[in-house]
């Protein structure tokens, strides 16, 4: 436009134009040095092909998100359906190798005291830390599952969301295509006494595993023997997220593979299974009062009980009983009406 002056080209823009071959190198030195690096991590990969040290970097539209806890329980996962495993056990080149081999990410576990993350420095150095050992592990990311107590109005609330937008800043630009994940509670709603900022976490990262279990961990009525996760109660929850203002896509739904075995103080006619009352962060009862069954142990004993799987209407969720002795226990697995 006539009478507007030209903004003249900037100085270090000029020098370039003149020396086309020195841009050039300029350009070309980041990536000799990233393939440098590459070949020198690909030098050590354990696996029998080496490229499948090279991190996934493909994003698929749905995620199916598995724990893994040791015992090479891996190889008899269904590897059609999974994206990403997190690997709570023992680090496992082998089930890397195999997992990059179907195009499913493999993830290290993230923990740290909310005390300590209140400072910046410390923050860094664990990130920095984390993200040499996914690199030692040919890693693609880390989840962060972090259950402690957190008040509302305390420093830790800030420094938690402080950590997860840091840590996936650095994953996402050190190790390309890396996913960072946060584990949250059933319920937005301060369950065990973790008040988090739930959609400046979830901004933050790449989404946020809800853990749809252990939901009878604050009971605030009478104690009795419930689903762990109860059909209505877990949905519910879901709702709570949503209307946060939290993308449901950034939720992943989490479904637990063992029940709960609970000692019956006194069972009711209509099979009321009245606990101990063991309290957990505020609450007079808990499903501390009991002890987690694995699935597979579930299904073997339910055969033998004196009662046959039954089904709660108002929980929406099987459960059975049998006798150990003198007393009574009941074993509440997780809701089948949730995996539809």
């Amino acid at each position: 436009m006539s009478g507007t002056p030209r903004r003249p080209p900037h100085s270090g823009a000029r020098q370039l134009r003149g020396l086309p071959g020195l841009a050039l190198l300029l350009l070309a030195l980041p990536l000799v040095a990233k393939a440098d690096a590459q070949a020198e991590a690909e030098a050590d990969c354990p696996c029998e092909e080496p490229t499948l040290c090279r991190p996934i970097r493909h994003h698929p539209d749905h995620e199916v998100f598995v724990f893994d806890v040791g015992y090479k329980t891996w190889k008899y996962y269904d590897w059609s359906q999974i994206t990403t495993v997190a690997t709570f056990g023992k680090y496992d080149s082998e089930l890397m190798c195999y997992a990059h081999s179907k195009g499913a990410r493999v993830v290290l576990k993230g923990d740290v005291s909310v005390k300590d993350i209140i400072d910046p420095t410390f923050r860094a150095s664990w990130i920095a830390q984390k993200l040499t050992l996914a690199r030692k592990q040919y890693m693609d990311g880390i989840n962060i599952d972090i259950e402690q107590e957190v008040n509302c109005s305390s420093p830790e609330y800030d420094a938690l969301t402080a950590l997860v937008k840091e840590t996936t800043d650095a994953f996402h630009r050190e190790i390309e295509g890396s996913q960072v994940t946060f584990d949250v509670a059933w319920s937005p709603k301060n369950i065990d006494r973790r008040c988090y900022n739930y959609t400046g976490i979830a901004d933050a990262c790449d989404f946020v595993f809800v853990m749809s279990y252990d939901e009878q961990s604050q009971v605030w009525s009478d104690c009795i023997a419930a689903a762990n996760a109860p059909y209505i109660q877990t949905l519910t929850g879901y709702d709570d997220y949503i209307s946060m203002g939290i993308n449901p896509r950034k939720l992943v739904m989490g479904v637990p593979w063992y029940g709960y075995d609970y000692t019956c103080l006194k069972l009711s006619a209509d099979d009321v299974c009245t606990i101990a009352k063991v309290p957990f962060r505020g609450a007079p009862c808990s499903d501390a009062a009991g002890h987690q069954v694995p699935y597979k142990v579930i299904m073997k004993q339910v055969n033998s009980s004196i009662s046959g799987s039954q089904w709660n209407e108002d929980q929406q969720a099987p459960y059975y009983k049998y006798k150990v002795r003198l007393f009574t226990r009941s074993c509440w697995p997780f809701s089948s009406s949730v995996v539809r």
